[in-house]
């Protein structure tokens, strides 16, 4: 269906036109197929995956976020945003699937629960600027906000639990910690989710 609708637009259509026909056919309909599904069960996995993996820095990070990003790269807003919080709910009921192999609401609640849930406040706003997406540009740069929305609410997040918790401290302070030493590591796996994205969608349909 997705080739006969680029078909009938004229032409051969690039990859980011039929990421757009594919998602304006789910929304159009409202259902998810069973195609779609799988994607969207695959790539809560990945998330997962990503997660574990924790690559030696200065300060040590996991791959989780290249997973948020290359699921809405590769799925789009939708599809990428129920990944995205289907990942979340599994943590939820207890399956071992957040940064070493934690599980629970209690990881939300935690310190740095803010940071995952945030993950879901990505894929929504990437969700809703659908029409400002459709470049490779376009769609990094929404990515890229979507981070600083996600680094916003989880920081805010941190300093409650740390006030609450008789520790508390600044925002700026907890940017300082939180966000600072992250940012490098973070910008390099928005470009790798690009990378990737580009030679892997075209499969994804």
């Amino acid at each position: 269906m997705l080739r006969t609708a680029c078909a009938e637009a004229g032409g051969t259509a690039s990859p980011e036109t039929e990421i757009k026909v594919m998602e304006k056919t789910v929304t159009r309909t409202g259902k998810l197929t069973a195609k779609d599904t799988a994607y969207i069960g695959m790539m809560a996995a990945l998330i997962a995956v990503c997660a574990w993996i924790t690559i030696p820095y200065t300060v040590p990070f996991t791959m989780q976020t290249f997973g948020v990003f290359i699921t809405l790269r590769l799925l789009g807003g939708r599809r990428g945003t129920a990944a995205i919080g289907l990942y979340i709910l599994l943590g939820i009921a207890g399956v071992p699937v957040f940064s070493g192999f934690g599980a629970g609401i209690g990881v939300l609640a935690g310190p740095t629960g803010g940071y995952i849930a945030g993950f879901l406040l990505t894929g929504l706003l990437y969700c809703a600027a659908k029409p400002l997406r459709g470049t490779r540009v376009r769609d990094n740069l929404v990515l890229a906000a979507g981070l600083l929305v996600c680094y916003a609410f989880g920081t805010a997040w941190f300093c409650v639990v740390k006030g609450n918790a008789g520790s508390p401290m600044g925002f700026l302070q907890a940017i300082g910690i939180c966000v600072l030493p992250y940012l490098i590591p973070d910008g390099a796996k928005l470009l790798l989710a690009d990378l990737i994205a580009q030679r892997v969608k075209k499969t994804i349909r």
